[in-house]
């Protein structure tokens, strides 16, 4: 089995609910092995819309990374996930963050997530389920990214989902 880290956000209709679809829905073929608590967040890019909650979730699939790529988008589709435009409000948006120490650069797929350490949003709930989880690039823990941060939009800890 192989260990991915993802980040799962939704900011259109019951935000929660699709969270937990988003959950239900990778453990029909990967086991959840871990789940952050549930933060709101403010939009970055594209501020004028709802706030989004996002969470992150440890998972260990048989997959490889491109067939878990296909996973999160068909489980965004049916969702109700429809791609207007970059940054656009969404029901659901299931990022893969970290895939075991994999570095990958593909025309659909960039492992580690190539804004993470610039995304509050995506390191506050990935800090508190794998905060010594290394990214494989700039060689610093998720703590650490997290304290050198300087995205500077908001993010609330809500409670555990």
């Amino acid at each position: 089995m192989r260990q991915a880290y993802i980040s799962a956000g939704s900011n259109i209709g019951d935000r929660e609910a699709n969270l937990q679809f988003a959950l239900t829905s990778l453990a029909e073929r990967n086991v959840v092995q871990k789940v952050s608590s549930c933060f709101e967040t403010e939009p970055v890019g594209f501020l004028h819309q709802p706030w989004f909650l996002n969470i992150a979730a440890e998972v260990a699939t048989s997959l490889d990374p491109f067939e878990f790529l296909t996973v999160c988008k068909s489980i965004e589709a049916a969702c109700g996930r429809i791609r207007t435009f970059p940054n656009a409000p969404r029901t659901l948006d299931l990022d893969i963050l970290l895939f075991d120490d994999l570095v990958l650069s593909d025309e659909v797929l960039v492992i580690p997530h190539p804004r993470l350490a610039m995304r509050r949003f995506a390191l506050a709930p990935l800090a508190e389920i794998a905060p010594e989880a290394v990214h494989p690039v700039i060689g610093k823990s998720i703590r650490e990214l997290l304290e050198l941060c300087e995205d500077p939009s908001e993010v609330r800890l809500l409670h555990h989902i």
